[in-house]
């Protein structure tokens, strides 16, 4: 995985000398993108600690809500973490991701960009990293964990990861947009199958984004059926301790509880169901999840 390192690492040293707690916008290059994320150390010496590598959910950002909550919480308790936004394709992205503007990535962009950051942490001399992911963040953050089994991974936290079924699928698109889904998929597969897979659909319904335009392989990355995209099934695969937290009144992320319970068995994998909290964990939510955090990590 090739990633250029930028010289945000020296001005890391430099603003970290006086050993206190910190936050820093760091970039780094990736497949020709400008990637950023959000760093809060806990001071000087925060190489030396474990650090939490944060992804974001769907078309959001690393400075979303949940993530900025849980990186306060996190350093209040000693603990380092980075929060990266995903490039979705575009130079230095901020912000949730404009639904007018065209869309080429795919789902599983986010793995490789997963890894330039644990590559950028491990540049700085971090030898104890911890993935977290909430929401579709979570399924990405679990597949690299699957597909990465040599990774230096001390844990891996999912926090509502995505779920999936064809069924449901299915069915979301049809309550979202009012059509069917199959034909959109053929669609983008008859023109995929042609090596056009970089042709733009237009207009099309495309996640969250109603007459959108996105090219044929964006489509199928999210929308043909990929058993994968259902997150307790990498589960197994994870070699690292793995905490998945759910919220009992998650809207959006169904049967995780039921998926996840099976395996939990206290010691590799723990699931941690937090009465009363939502999708997004907001207020004392996101404490108890650090806290959480930070005993599985007290424990490696």
């Amino acid at each position: 995985m090739n990633h250029r390192i930028q010289s945000a690492g020296l001005a890391l040293a430099m603003a970290f000398a006086a050993g206190t707690a910190a936050a820093e916008e760091v970039t780094l290059t990736d497949r020709g993108l400008v990637l950023n994320a959000n760093l809060e150390t806990s001071g000087a010496d925060w190489q030396q600690g474990p650090v939490v590598l944060m992804t974001h959910g769907t078309l959001a950002h690393g400075g979303m809500e949940i993530m900025q909550t849980l990186q306060s919480a996190l350093q209040e308790r000693g603990i380092s973490s980075l929060s990266m936004t995903l490039s979705l394709g575009l130079d230095n992205r901020s912000g949730m991701y404009d639904c007018a503007v065209p869309h080429t990535h795919l789902h599983t962009d986010a793995v490789g960009e997963i890894g330039a950051w644990l590559g950028w942490l491990k540049s700085q001399g971090v030898e104890e990293v911890a993935l977290l992911g909430h929401s579709r963040g979570g399924n990405q953050s679990a597949r690299f964990a699957a597909e990465h089994p040599d990774a230096p991974l001390d844990a891996v936290i999912l926090i509502a990861p995505q779920t999936w079924s064809e069924t449901a699928a299915v069915q979301d698109y049809d309550k979202r947009f009012g059509k069917a889904l199959e034909p959109q998929i053929e669609r983008a597969r008859l023109l995929d199958s042609e090596g056009r897979g970089a042709e733009m659909l237009e207009p099309v319904d495309f996640i969250y984004c109603a007459e959108t335009s996105a090219t044929a392989a964006a489509f199928l990355s999210y929308h043909a059926p990929d058993p994968r995209m259902d997150t307790p099934s990498l589960i197994p695969d994870i070699k690292a301790p793995v905490l998945v937290v759910a919220g009992s009144e998650d809207d959006v992320i169904e049967g995780l509880v039921e998926a996840v319970q099976p395996m939990a068995d206290g010691e590799r994998v723990n699931l941690i169901v937090l009465d009363g909290a939502d999708h997004f964990f907001r207020d004392l939510y996101a404490e108890e999840i650090a806290d959480e955090v930070q005993t599985l990590l007290e424990d490696e």
